[in-house]
């Protein structure tokens, strides 16, 4: 009897050691999804600060040649 039990916690301690590799492996790629997301977000801010630049850029010009008229 005690066999068997030792068994059953060999097998439990085996299923908690695959799931603790799984769960090492989800959070290695939930980092590095995070990354990505990050450096795409820096990118887009980025992207938004030169455009919002630019347009402003166009209002100036359409304005000195609303004036000049």
């Amino acid at each position: 009897m005690t066999e068997h039990y030792f068994n059953a916690l060999e097998q439990k301690i085996d299923q908690m050691l695959q799931r603790c590799d799984q769960l090492e492996q989800e959070n290695r790629q939930l980092r590095e999804r995070e990354q990505q997301l990050r450096e795409e977000r820096a990118q887009l801010l980025q992207l938004n600060e030169q455009t919002q630049s630019k347009i402003k850029a166009m209002i100036m010009r359409l304005k000195a040649l609303e004036q000049n008229k």
